[in-house]
């Protein structure tokens, strides 16, 4: 019964039947986590792992990619192409007939006269009428073919034929042969592995094996080839784990969800779709947009404003996929942003910083865990003022770091530490009673070469220039009661250091935006510094490492540029997003366009950044046609049935048609068309590969 005294009319006698009193029924568990995609069947996965993927182009979406010629084809018109094979087919009609009833005479027998012979053109003689019969055919084939090249039926076929419905319908693809089947690993069959291959396989078949399963155990038969990893170890660990063998260090063989579309053999994730736009390449007009490693090691800026795109549209499918190279053992990723960006949920990484957030598990390493106080003065000197250096390419903050290594160096000598944040502002100010007790402890311990660091900080302390003022400034900027608990030296908490991009770990630094802004500027360079040091030293450089930066507002100094432009030879790459360039000093934006490889520019972006743009996409040669028309008047009166019929066929007036064809160079796209040509969701992107192949500049829909 209801709550008002009816009976429901879906209830049947055995809901009205009491029922004992239990405990309350659970629900049975979840086969597998919310947001997480189904499992594929076998023919799933083996159907995508067999799917061809041609080489092609930079930026190109490779996964089923069908290659289309780099010119396009000159296409009539189908309404010229249709009216001409009409009135093709009518003139051939036309002549066969005047043929047929004698009106041309008949001259067009001759040859049928000359060659059979009398005895044939008796009365009702067979072979009189099948030679006779044969010539009228092999006549109307003549004229048929002669009107068909005229009214072009063979591109008319093509066009709307058999030919156009079986590209139409879909091809059902043969399974490949066993020695090209990826699903039959060949190559582990080849060094011996064949019980390894046969189990992949039959994970596979079982549907066990996953994307990243795939590229994971790609990645570590890598190391086997490259010797870090011994074949036996290899094949036990598939024969005993399976799909699951060669974990990722966090036990995880995937996401928690994806939104993006990626594509683990290639590397590639999917961004969108190059526009049909005449300004874009004829091979590039349709085909999917993707971005791998081989793009991102060349570094990748996008620029455009609030509400353009640049989180949604490119920075997590781009963070997303990384996540999944680090899952796969191929890439180390480090993503920085503001709390609450929208950078993917917490279970897709493996560490997150939450700076100024109490909560926060991990503690972000100030020093980015070097032991050496020249290198450690260096980085954070490019943290705390390089945004007030010279903003040239030539310009630098040694003096700034010549003053943090004279108090580090000595604080390392007598603590085994490097000081704390209230520690190093102390030291900074100049504080006797700091200064005093470290001097004590060096003279004590014999450190000659360490107090003569610290005298000379002394001797420089109020002198005029002096920056230690100013480091003491910008480090009282992080010395605020929010990050009391951050930035500890004395070994009680766990600080998060870049020297960890030697793994396959997924990291995500949340920066307080809220009241702490100047701060949180400082900490993207503070992490872009140690990022730029920490890459050029690894052992292991065929571990892809990025760094993405949601909002580099503030970071580009003049060593940033240097560092990117670095990062490529480290097999190292950076992401950066910007609202405007305004945000980068005039000075260094032609160097950070020049070090950087692959440059988007998205819609709503001001024509003096689309200046800046143009700039440096250049100029290219283009033929430019300057066409007359000038129409013809008929006087008489089949001229003007002659015009009339024209217009009918073409659907324009007849004209006399004078062409003017010249080489002009123009830029590739203007300041005004990047300003006010770029529709919305819409971006203008260039691709650089790190093997120097280019792409000019696409327009792409990054909504598709």
């Amino acid at each position: 019964m209801d709550s008002d005294g009816t009976q429901d009319a879906r209830g049947t006698h055995a809901d009205r039947v009491p029922r004992p009193a239990g405990p309350p029924q659970v629900p049975p568990r979840p086969a597998q986590a919310p947001g997480m995609p189904p499992a594929p069947d076998g023919s799933t996965f083996l159907t995508w792992l067999r799917t061809p993927r041609p080489e092609a182009a930079p930026g190109v979406w490779r996964f089923g990619h069908l290659p289309r010629p780099d010119e396009e084809p000159e296409q009539i018109p189908a309404r010229q192409l249709i009216g001409g094979a009409l009135i093709a087919f009518l003139v051939g009609w036309l002549i066969w007939s005047l043929l047929w009833n004698g009106y041309l005479g008949g001259w067009w027998l001759l040859p049928l006269y000359a060659m059979i012979p009398d005895s044939w053109a008796e009365p009702h003689s067979f072979g009189s009428v099948v030679v006779v019969y044969a010539y009228y055919v092999a006549i109307a084939m003549g004229i048929m073919i002669g009107v068909g090249r005229l009214g072009r039926w063979s591109e008319l076929w093509k066009r709307y034929g058999l030919p156009a419905w079986r590209r139409a319908a879909p091809v059902s693809e043969r399974p490949p042969a066993p020695e090209e089947d990826p699903a039959q690993w060949n190559q582990l069959r080849a060094a011996g592995a064949a019980d390894a291959a046969e189990r992949l396989g039959a994970e596979a078949r079982a549907g066990r094996m996953r994307d990243v399963d795939q590229a994971r155990i790609a990645r570590a038969w890598q190391g086997v080839r490259s010797g870090r990893h011994s074949l036996a170890t290899f094949s036990g660990a598939v024969l005993k784990d399976g799909a699951a063998a060669c974990l990722h260090p966090s036990g995880e063989r995937d996401l928690p969800g994806r939104l993006a579309k990626h594509d683990l053999v290639t590397g590639q994730v999917r961004l969108g779709t190059t526009a049909d736009d005449p300004r874009n390449p004829y091979s590039y007009r349709g085909t999917g947009l993707a971005l791998g490693p081989d793009l991102l090691g060349t570094s990748l800026l996008a620029v455009g404003p609030a509400g353009s795109g640049k989180t949604g549209g490119v920075v997590w499918p781009l963070a997303e996929s990384l996540c999944l190279h680090a899952l796969a053992g191929r890439a180390a990723v480090v993503v920085v942003g503001a709390a609450g960006a929208g950078l993917g949920p917490v279970d897709a990484y493996d560490v997150v910083v939450r700076v100024g957030n109490p909560e926060s598990v991990y503690d972000l390493d100030l020093y980015g865990g070097t032991t050496d106080p020249d290198e450690a003065a260096a980085v954070l000197a490019e943290a705390l003022v390089g945004d007030l250096a010279d903003p040239h390419p030539g310009a630098d903050s040694r003096r700034s770091t010549t003053v943090l290594a004279q108090l580090l160096g000595p604080f390392r000598g007598v603590h085994g530490r490097f000081p704390s944040v209230p520690e190093l502002r102390q030291l900074l100010d100049g504080s006797p009673g700091p200064l005093g007790a470290l001097r004590k402890a060096l003279t004590e311990g014999g450190q000659e070469s360490l107090l003569r660091e610290l005298d000379a900080r002394e001797r420089q302390l109020g002198h005029p220039g002096d920056v230690g003022s100013v480091l003491a400034d910008r480090v009282a900027l992080l010395d605020r009661p929010a990050f009391a608990g951050f930035f500890d030296t004395s070994g009680q908490s766990r600080p998060f250091s870049l020297r960890a991009l030697d793994h396959p770990v997924r990291v995500r630094i949340d920066l307080p935006e809220r009241g702490h802004a100047d701060a949180s500027r400082m900490l993207a360079r503070l992490v872009l510094a140690q990022f730029a040091a920490s890459v050029a030293v690894r052992e292991d450089r065929s571990l892809f490492a990025c760094l993405v930066l949601d909002d580099a507002t503030g970071v580009i100094t003049p060593e940033a540029v240097r560092g990117i432009q670095r990062l490529r030879s480290a097999n190292a790459g950076v992401v950066m997003t910007l609202r405007t360039l305004d945000d980068v000093p005039r000075p260094l934006r032609s160097p950070l366009l020049g070090a950087i490889g692959c440059r988007m520019a998205l819609s709503g972006l001001t024509p003096w950044d689309g200046q800046d743009f143009a700039e440096v996409w250049g100029k290219e040669w283009t033929e430019a046609r300057d066409v007359t028309d000038r129409q013809i008047i008929a006087e008489t009166p089949a001229g003007k049935a002659v015009h009339m019929l024209r217009r009918v066929i073409t659907g324009n007036a007849p004209t006399a048609r004078a062409v003017t064809v010249r080489q002009v160079e123009r830029e590739r796209w203007s300041a005004s068309e990047l300003a006010h040509g770029v529709p919305p969701g819409h971006a203008v992107l260039s691709l650089t590969s790190v093997r120097g192949e280019h792409a000019p500049p696409l327009l792409v829909d990054l909504r598709s």
